[in-house]
């Protein structure tokens, strides 16, 4: 297995530390940092494992069907620990769910006829929103942690919280939006695979 495909593997091996960083309680607002960290360092092989594939010349079938399979893992478990801790709307979750089990339903069709589907333009952008929005709110979620220990005015505190709520659930939206799109463009580019001949 060459590198690109084990830094695949190492962000899906992050993932079960990530979710046990945030929903086991221990020393907030530690959980938050190490959570957010681990997030950071799985996206951080997401970037690296691709460059490699493309500059050393080691594209694989296993990395373009692995690579997006381990993105979605990371996103998904992470905004599905944000809806059990109440800083996401679940409507936002189930039309992500619903976007990754359309693309992948058609990328098993197109396996199952000989063919691998790489990931297009529209879903990188749509992981680089989900990224950028998830590493928000781990940071927004850190700082209101933080504010809880401080001695700082709860009406400042509740303020705080209110606007760095609003902004997490704008950007989780705002990828959301992305997500949708990129979907819909990947049904269509691809929609050959799914006709009736």
């Amino acid at each position: 297995m060459n590198l690109p495909n084990k830094l695949t593997l190492l962000r899906i091996c992050i993932v079960p530390f990530m979710v046990a960083s945030l929903l086991i309680p221990f020393n907030a607002p530690v959980h938050f940092l190490i959570a957010g960290l681990l997030f950071g360092a799985a996206s951080l092989t997401d970037f690296f494992d691709g460059k490699i594939a493309r500059e050393k010349n080691l594209i694989t079938d296993f990395g373009k069907f692995a690579d997006p399979l381990a993105d979605k893992i990371l996103v998904i478990s992470a905004m599905v620990c944000f809806v059990a801790l109440d800083i996401c709307d679940p409507v936002l979750v189930i039309l992500v769910l619903f976007r990754e089990f359309a693309v992948t339903s058609i990328r098993l069709v197109a396996a199952s006829k000989g063919s691998v589907i790489a990931a297009n333009i529209w879903g990188k952008v749509k992981t680089v929103t989900q990224i950028v929005a998830i590493v928000a709110v781990f940071v927004f979620q850190f700082f209101l942690e933080l504010c809880a220990v401080l001695p700082i005015p709860s009406e400042i505190t509740a303020s705080l919280g209110f606007w760095l709520y609003f902004a997490g659930e704008v950007l989780l939206w705002i990828s959301g939006v992305f997500a949708v799109l990129s979907g819909i463009i990947y049904i269509k580019d691809n929609k050959d695979c799914i006709k009736n001949r």
